[in-house]
Order: C-alpha cells, then structure tokens, then sequence
C-alpha cells in the first residue's frame, strides 16, 4: 500500500511539475506560496526561490562575461597575427632575389612570430647562402625528404611533436631542443618549419589559417625566380 501511495505523490509531483511549467505565471496569482518555496542548494542549505533565481543569473552572467573575456582576447591575438602576416607578404613582395625572399621568411618567422627554431628546405640552390644553419638545400626526389613524402603530396600544414626522423632531418644536432613544430609543405619550393621549445606552442587541431596565408605568400613571392 506504501509503494502504491509513494508511486501516486511521484506522479503528483510530475503534474505540478508539468503543470508549473505550462502556466510560468501561476506563482504571480499567489504570492504568499512564492515566498514560502525553498529551494536546496548543494552545500545543503535551502534559500528562497527569489534568491535561487538571482543566484542562478548571477552564475550565467558570469559564465558570460567570461566567455566575452576570452573572445576578446582571441580577436586581439588574431588581429596582430593579421597584421604580422600582412607585414610578411609585403615584405616577401618587396625582395629582388629568391635568397632575399627565404631571408626575409626566415627572419620574420623567428622574429615577428618567435620562433626558436626556423628552418626552410628549398628544393633548388640558393646563392650566397650555404652558410645559412636555418636553410636546408634538398632535391625534391632526395632520399632524406622521404618521412615528408605523405605531408608533401597533401600540402597540408601540420602541427604538434613531429616524429624524431622528421626532426633529425629539419633540426639535426638541435633536434632534442624541439618540442613541438608548425610544418609548412610549399608545392614547388620546399618545405617550412618552425620549431619551439615549448610543447604546447604547436599542437594538433589548432588553427592554420595563418601559416596557410604564410605559405601561400612565399610560394607566389618564390615564383618570380624561376628561370
């Protein structure tokens, strides 16, 4: 008979329930039971439902403000990202040889966009520059590239630790000093990375709008030296 009378207040309790939602205003009909509603709370104390509502705002509009914080800070970090990457193609536009355009690259990106390590394989000879640590001259065809051949073939840039035979190739004696890279393939030049010492600066999933623009602009500015 108890399990029966528990079932009936269960399904009395959904009824008013359905019915206090169907009818928001009810509570304004009758004051006197508005006030006298608790509400409990998870620390177990109970408080009035005018202050469980308030409560209930304030948690949203700090939840808000929040949010608006950090999409504020994300629209700062990419607008100078903008700017620096404009920067950049301006300044790969303005070179006179293709050596000026990889050291203008080079230069931005561990300038401009701090990177630790910079490094840029190009698949043709660059005069005057055999002394250059971060420039590595590579056939296309070259046996070492092969752990590029699939990053290559999709043009595609990658982010994140990269595996340790790609890193012997970009960063050689230094390689134990990278953490994590941004790896930019350039059809028809070479390949682009940018290493940091810091795990977490690359990670995989992170936008590449940016490093896409970057290697889209010194592929076009490397074009006006082609023999």
């Amino acid at each position: 008979m108890s399990e029966l009378q528990d079932r009936q207040e269960k399904l009395g309790a959904h009824e008013v329930a359905a019915y206090l939602r169907r009818n928001p205003t009810f509570l304004k009909q009758f004051p006197d039971l508005a006030l006298s509603l608790v509400v409990p709370r998870d620390d177990g104390r109970a408080a009035s439902l005018a202050s469980y509502q308030l409560e209930v705002l304030r948690d949203k509009n700090r939840e808000l403000q929040r949010r608006l914080a950090e999409l504020s800070a994300n629209a700062q970090v990419n607008e100078r990202l903008a700017v620096r990457t404009h920067q950049l193609t301006l300044s790969l536009m303005r070179q006179r040889s293709y050596a000026d355009t990889l050291r203008a690259m080079a230069a931005s990106l561990a300038e401009d966009f701090n990177g630790d390590l910079v490094r840029i394989v190009s698949f043709r000879p660059v005069e005057g520059m055999e002394d250059a640590e971060w420039l590595l001259v590579r056939a296309e065809d070259s046996p070492e590239l092969q752990p590029f051949r699939d990053a290559l073939r999709e043009g595609e840039p990658l982010c994140g630790r990269l595996q340790a035979e790609k890193n012997a190739v970009l960063y050689g004696g230094r390689s134990d000093e990278v953490q994590s890279s941004a790896l930019l393939p350039l059809a028809g030049v070479g390949l682009v990375a940018v290493g940091s010492r810091d795990p977490n600066r690359f990670y995989p999933g992170m936008g590449t709008l940016f490093l896409r623009m970057m290697g889209e602009a010194l592929v076009v500015a490397a074009q006006r030296f082609d023999a």
